[in-house]
């Protein structure tokens, strides 16, 4: 039913392959749309987030200003 498919990540515009298996996996949790970044800039961002206290903390700090 799923076959291998070829994205280009959004990120650092490197082509990487979103296998058939991990399609069927995204279907299974209901998600929708495709992933945009490759493993290793969904990793890199992560850590950032990670790092740096993540989106919620962040917003709310930007809305005291």
């Amino acid at each position: 039913m799923y076959q291998d498919k070829v994205l280009v990540c959004k990120d650092c515009g490197k082509e990487f392959t979103w296998t058939a298996g991990e399609q069927e996996f995204y279907a299974e949790k209901g998600f929708q749309n495709a992933p945009v970044r490759c493993k290793a800039c969904r990793t890199a961002r992560k850590q950032n987030h990670r790092n740096n206290g993540g989106f919620r903390q962040r917003r709310a700090s930007s809305m005291e200003l």
